[in-house]
């Protein structure tokens, strides 16, 4: 038995007991990652520094160096993270619908975990504790396996989680560090033991694990995000959010990567988002007329379906927001894009018309994220159109069962007509 069967069938068994652990077990359990990730921080960032210098070495690139940083901040922003998460409510067990079938026949949809889900995710090892403390809360076991890269901090973080989580009472063999690349494609067969796969990484990667799979595959592969400028946009709002979507952190899969610019705006606010990228060092690449307004580089049609995740983008003019609407739709990934507007009518048109798991109006695309959706952060983005979609929070990573509760009624009574349906909606929870 290959050692990542063992491990799948670990978090199979883990994960059936997990299933029926109560919230306050739970919430104790995430309690003391808590405490052990506060405790061994100086632990962490040390793992995290040599992992960041053999990478340096491997000359490995300066965005997925970005991601593979975990520094002070970034371990406060998985620690409040947890917080929020230990702050929700159970998503297990909760009454979807209740429906009497009869007198006596009572149909409940009640929700439950997925069972076993394997992810595999780049260089960010901030990630690791999101998608392991998420699976936890939703009562989910989980297979990891992160990047090479982060191997050292990958592994720290792991333990920590595990053995946290074992002084709280949840069942050994819940969470799984997978280590080698070739625990990828075992995992891929192992559609006996795993319930769900989310892949984090290139479009490429993604489809090859959809390509090579039977388990259901949920996420998302890049992350071409738009926003575009209306002819009523307030251009001040324009500048700061194009600035914030760009640059408050380019490597991730929100940030914006392509401004669409409507033609009878376009000379009072290119110039000035000109301007404002210069400072903060960043590359345009241009359409033919935004190079006629401001000397920037020319933007090739690769560009339009690029995700930089670097200090770059592409800016395009457009006659109108229709030309807005179909170019995100044709060359966007349908993960978030947003437009800036003033005219409600044109605000309505585009979230309704732009095919994207995110649509934002106003605001920066950083917004699209779990955490700041109040989800307690996210195993990733789906632009999948079944069962989840956008930041997969708590919500996405449950589903449902059906409980029916009789009291001696048969099939055969119905079928004669002796006995009817009453198919009666009901308000109340499920409860024995």
């Amino acid at each position: 038995m290959a050692l990542t069967e063992e491990m799948a069938i670990q978090a199979k068994n883990a994960s059936i007991k997990l299933s029926a652990i109560p919230l306050e077990i739970k919430n104790k359990a995430l309690y003391e990652i808590y405490k052990s990730i506060k405790t061994r921080t100086s632990e962490i960032i040390l793992a995290n520094k040599k992992d960041i210098g053999i990478s340096e070495k491997n000359n490995l690139a300066s965005p997925l160096i970005k991601r593979l940083r975990l520094d002070e901040n970034k371990i406060n922003e998985v620690l409040n993270g947890i917080k929020s998460l230990i702050d929700l409510e159970d998503p297990v067990g909760i009454t979807i619908s209740a429906t009497e079938l009869d007198k006596g026949l009572e149909l409940y949809k009640v929700s439950c975990p997925i069972g076993v889900i394997g992810v595999i995710f780049e260089s960010r090892p901030d990630a690791l504790v999101q998608i392991a403390t998420l699976c936890l809360k939703s009562g989910n076991s989980v297979l990891l396996k992160g990047g090479s890269e982060a191997a050292n901090t990958n592994l720290i973080l792991s333990d920590i989680i595990a053995k946290s989580t074992n002084i709280a009472g949840i069942p050994d063999g819940w969470i799984q560090l997978l280590e080698s690349r070739s625990d990828v494609n075992e995992m891929l067969k192992m559609d006996e033991y795993i319930d769900l796969i989310i892949p984090r990484g290139s479009n490429e990667f993604v489809k090859y694990i959809m390509d090579n799979s039977r388990i259901a595959v949920l996420g998302h592969a890049e992350g071409i995000c738009h926003l575009y400028i209306d002819d009523a946009a307030d251009l001040d709002i324009a500048v700061s959010v194009s600035l914030d979507s760009k640059a408050q952190y380019v490597a991730v899969c929100n940030a914006v990567e392509t401004i669409l610019v409507n033609e009878d705006i376009a000379d009072s606010f290119l110039p000035r988002l000109n301007e404002i990228f210069l400072k903060n060092h960043i590359e345009i690449r241009g359409c033919k007329k935004t190079q006629k307004l401001i000397n920037v580089k020319s933007a090739t049609e690769e560009d339009w379906s690029k995700e930089y995740l670097d200090y770059i983008i592409s800016v395009k003019v457009v006659t109108n927001i229709e030309e807005a609407i179909n170019h995100i739709n044709n060359y966007g990934s349908k993960h978030t894009d947003g437009i800036i507007t003033k005219n409600k009518n044109n605000a309505i048109k585009f979230m309704n018309l732009v095919d994207s798991a995110n649509v934002l109006l106003n605001c920066s695309t950083r917004f699209s994220d779990g955490f700041r959706y109040g989800l307690g952060a996210e195993v990733g983005i789906s632009t999948n159109k079944i069962h989840a979609r956008g930041p997969v929070g708590l919500e996405g990573l449950v589903i449902y069962k059906w409980k029916l509760i009789g009291s001696g009624q048969i099939v055969g009574d119905y079928s004669s007509g002796k006995t009817k349906f009453t198919h009666r909606k009901l308000n109340k929870k499920f409860k024995l």
